[in-house]
C-alpha cells in the first residue's frame, strides 16, 4: 500500500479535477440569496442569520491571540501562518458573513466567502503538512492560499461578465473534505487530534445539509430556518478545528521539547 499511496491521493485529485473540467461554467444560482428567514429585528434584516455569525468571533479572537501568542515557539514561517491565516480567516468570516446577510446578493457574498478561503485552504495544508510531509505541506500552503482567494475573485469577474463559473471555488471548498479520508487512511500518524478531524468533517456536513434544507427546516421550526443552524453548526465545526489547532501546536511543542 505504501508504494500506491501517493498514486491514489492523485488519483483522487485527477478525477475530483477532471469531473469539475467536464462540467459546463456553474453560475451562482440567484435564488441561493432568497433566504427562508427574512425577519427584522431591533431594525436588523435577516435577524436571525446575521447575528448567528457571532460565535465565530469569539472563536477566531481566541485562536488568533493562540496563534500570536505560541508564534516564537514554533519553527518554520509555514507552521507559524497556518493557525494564524485559519483562525484570522474565522474571526473575518464573522464580520463578512454577517455583511452579506444584512443584504444579500452576489456583490456581498464575495465578502462572505473571500475568508472562508482562509478557513478551508489553512486546515488543508495543515493535513498535508503533517501527515504527508513537511516540505509537501510548506509548498501546498504557498499555492494554496493565493488559489483560495483567486478562486472567490475569479467567480466574482465571470459573474460580471455573464458567465458565472463557481468551479474554482468548488474544489476549494470540497475537495479538502474529500481528500481528508484518504489522507488519514493512506498516511496513518499517531496523534491526539485526528478526532478532531472526523468532528470537523461531520458538522461541516450537518452544517451543509442544514443549509440545503434551509426552507424546509423553518417551515418545521418556526423560529430558526436552516441557514441560521448552518451558521451554529459550522460555528461548531470552527471550535473543533481551534481544538485541532492548539492539540496540533501542543503536539509540536511537545516533540521540540524533547528533541532539544
Amino acid at each position: 500500500m505504501q508504494k500506491y499511496r501517493y498514486h491514489i491521493i492523485v488519483a483522487v485529485f485527477v478525477f475530483f479535477v477532471g469531473t469539475l473540467l467536464l462540467l459546463n461554467p456553474i453560475p451562482q444560482d440567484l435564488a441561493y440569496h432568497d433566504f427562508a428567514d427574512k425577519r427584522t429585528i431591533f431594525g436588523i434584516p435577516n435577524f436571525w442569520d446575521v447575528i448567528s455569525t457571532g460565535p465565530m468571533f469569539f472563536i477566531g479572537l481566541y485562536g488568533t491571540y493562540q496563534s500570536l501568542k505560541n508564534w516564537s515557539k514554533r519553527e518554520g514561517i509555514v507552521a507559524k501562518l497556518i493557525p494564524l491565516f485559519l483562525c484570522l480567516g474565522i474571526f473575518i468570516a464573522c464580520f463578512g458573513s454577517a455583511y452579506y446577510h444584512w443584504a444579500p446578493d452576489n456583490n456581498t457574498l464575495v465578502w462572505d466567502r473571500l475568508p472562508m478561503t482562509f478557513m478551508f485552504m489553512p486546515l488543508f495544508s495543515l493535513l498535508i503538512y503533517d501527515f504527508i510531509g513537511r516540505r509537501q505541506g510548506e509548498i501546498a500552503f504557498w499555492f494554496l492560499i493565493p488559489l483560495g482567494v483567486f478562486s472567490v475573485f475569479y467567480w466574482q469577474y465571470t459573474e460580471s461578465i455573464g458567465q458565472g463559473d463557481l468551479r474554482f471555488y468548488a474544489f476549494v471548498q470540497f475537495f479538502p473534505m474529500l481528500i481528508a479520508p484518504f489522507v488519514l487512511w493512506l498516511f496513518p500518524k499517531k496523534t491526539q487530534y485526528v478526532k478532531y478531524i472526523f468532528h470537523i468533517l461531520g458538522w461541516y456536513i450537518v452544517a451543509k445539509l442544514c443549509e440545503h434544507f434551509d426552507k424546509a427546516i423553518f417551515e418545521l421550526l418556526g423560529f430558526w430556518s436552516g441557514h441560521t443552524l448552518k451558521h451554529l453548526f459550522s460555528c461548531l465545526t470552527l471550535y473543533y478545528a481551534l481544538k485541532l489547532i492548539l492539540a496540533w501546536e501542543k503536539e509540536a511543542f511537545q516533540v521540540d521539547s524533547v528533541t532539544n
